[in-house]
């Protein structure tokens, strides 16, 4: 009797950093013996497609959210109807495949309509807290967002449970008896390379930002005098170009190219995107300097955080100045050291596909 348990993995499409962080995730539950399926939409799921070629991927109804404000209200409270709309789809999609594809667990990360009573279901968030400027409104939006994931049988956080974490207060809100602590998650792996670039800047997050950043970023690389990578984070089509004698230009790149890329780069600038920073913490990133997206106070309060470390500083978008950021970026540190402990990741994943025979 096959006892293979068939598991659903289903990140947010909201840049590429859920689709990246669910990678461990797939991995592990494979290398312990279940049968993975992925679902999700846009760039995620073209994503997850090319990572993972021999996987069933479902497309998922999209949120399509934008930012075109540096205001978090004004970008999001207009799109509410939609969210709410998509979460509800989603949800009847699910409970229509679910008896077809036999799944016997459902994983969700941060995708709020990935949830049935039918199998077990596990909500993804580095968000116990949610950080919004108004107290009132940040009360109401984490009570909201916790009210949801009360739905799930668990609550997998990625990060540490213990002080010093990555995502701070945002990962350590109200306690409850469903949240387990996996511990960073990064497919990335450290080793000595060869520098080839100065500079690498990886491109990330939703639209329009990203290809105000990338214009910005571009117009600013081609006046200094150092080697540059761009990966763009566009994964419809694998293209690479050079823009300038000093800019090679990559439409996206597998983990394992990025990782490469990453170690041969003296400098890394990136979004303060938390999977980013969990795959920069992981490499030893010695210099980075971080550009949160406008109107994500998530990301601002991360680059902030993260910024309180010496090999770490960061620059709003509109006040984005590329060469004064280098010139003050110290001359040698070490990468930034956190926890140095056993991840309880592979222990969870165990137990909850124990508990699912």
């Amino acid at each position: 009797m096959n006892d293979q348990k068939h598991i659903l993995i289903a990140p947010l499409n909201w840049g590429l950093g859920h689709a990246v962080r669910c990678m461990p995730l797939v991995d592990e539950f494979m290398c312990q013996g279940a049968k993975v399926s992925l679902a999700s939409d846009g760039n995620s799921l073209e994503l997850l497609r090319k990572e993972y070629p021999s996987l069933h991927c479902i497309e998922l109804p999209s949120y399509n959210i934008t930012y075109k404000t540096a205001n978090m209200f004004v970008n999001i409270a207009p799109q509410v109807p939609k969210l709410l709309k998509a979460v509800k789809l989603e949800r009847q999609f699910l409970d229509s495949i679910i008896s077809e594809y036999k799944f016997d667990a459902v994983i969700s990360d941060n995708r709020f309509g990935i949830q049935t009573n039918r199998v077990p279901s596990v909500f993804m968030t580095h968000q116990l807290n949610i950080p919004v400027p108004n107290r009132l409104v940040q009360a109401w939006v984490t009570g909201r967002n916790n009210r949801y994931i009360d739905n799930y049988d668990e609550c997998w956080v990625p990060d540490f449970e213990k002080e010093p974490s990555l995502a701070g207060k945002l990962s350590h809100g109200p306690q409850w008896g469903k949240v387990k602590y996996l511990g960073p998650l990064s497919r990335m792996k450290y080793r000595e390379e060869e520098k080839k670039y100065d500079v690498i800047i990886i491109l990330s997050g939703v639209e329009p930002q990203k290809t105000y950043f990338e214009e910005k970023i571009t117009e600013q690389a081609k006046k200094i005098p150092l080697q540059f990578l761009i990966v763009s984070g566009k994964t419809h089509k694998k293209e690479q170009r050079q823009l300038s004698d000093n800019i090679e230009w990559h439409s996206y790149m597998t983990a394992r190219e990025l990782n490469k890329a990453i170690l041969q780069s003296g400098i890394v600038i990136a979004r303060s995107g938390y999977s980013s920073l969990m795959d920069l913490v992981k490499l030893r990133a010695s210099k980075v300097l971080l550009v949160p997206t406008p109107g994500q106070t998530e990301q601002e309060y991360l680059a902030k955080r993260f910024s309180e470390h010496p090999q770490f500083t960061f620059q709003l978008q509109k006040h984005l100045n590329i060469e004064k950021a280098l010139n003050n970026m110290p001359e040698e540190v070490p990468g930034p050291e956190f926890q140095d402990v056993p991840s309880p990741m592979r222990g969870i994943i165990e137990g909850f596909l124990s508990g699912l025979r």
